[in-house]
């Protein structure tokens, strides 16, 4: 039996993970068992994010990860991404990301010289991917400040809205005992705003 588990990403609340659900079908129509199903709002450029970490504590030995895109994965520096890409395949686990070129199942079937010159080009193909994703990332990143500055420079950034139902979440949790991972958890933010909200509020007393 094909067993795949599946990882669905967007980097923010306000964005939805509709498009993403194809991949459930897609999957079952060839022939796939979903073990699991994991859902996250996270940077890519974060390697500490929930479901990603639960996702490979539930990988079992030839299960099949498949994502959109690589960079749904991952966005991290490259080092990084090869570690996290080596921890998912320290599993026994593998990796399908549709339109990305996969020659995991030639690999298997061949022998000698021609295995190692096909894990070679697979290893080469993964890692351009990875580069590729961040490299977006970066640009992305730099696009936003300049055009963040050019705002200020006419005077029309007002800086982003704090939410204020979120951070009073935050606030409430954090006075009723919870720590700040379960607290980023049940909140749905990253660990640097609930230090940053908690530390804020902490002055203000």
């Amino acid at each position: 039996m094909k067993v795949a588990r599946i990882y669905m990403r967007v980097s923010s609340e306000s964005q939805d993970l509709e498009r993403q659900e194809r991949l459930v079908t897609d999957a079952k129509t060839e022939g796939y068992y979903i073990a699991g199903i994991y859902r996250e709002k996270a940077s890519g450029a974060r390697a500490d994010r929930p479901e990603l970490l639960r996702l490979i504590n539930d990988l079992q030995p030839d299960e099949v990860v498949i994502s959109e895109k690589l960079d749904r994965i991952s966005r991290l520096p490259l080092e990084e991404a090869e570690i996290l890409i080596q921890t998912i395949k320290n599993t026994g686990a593998k990796l399908c990301i549709p339109g990305v070129v996969d020659l995991s199942d030639l690999v298997n079937s061949s022998d000698g010289m021609a295995r190692i010159v096909l894990e070679s080009i697979q290893a080469m193909l993964l890692k351009i991917a990875l580069q590729s994703a961040r490299d977006d990332y970066e640009d992305r990143r730099e696009r936003q400040k300049q055009g963040i500055q050019l705002a200020q420079i006419a005077g029309r950034y007002k800086g982003r809205k704090a939410n204020v139902m979120t951070h009073d979440f935050i606030i409430a949790l954090r006075k009723s005992g919870e720590s700040i991972s379960k607290t980023a958890i049940k909140a749905k933010c990253s660990e640097a705003t609930v230090k940053r909200v908690w530390h804020q509020f902490n002055k203000k007393l």
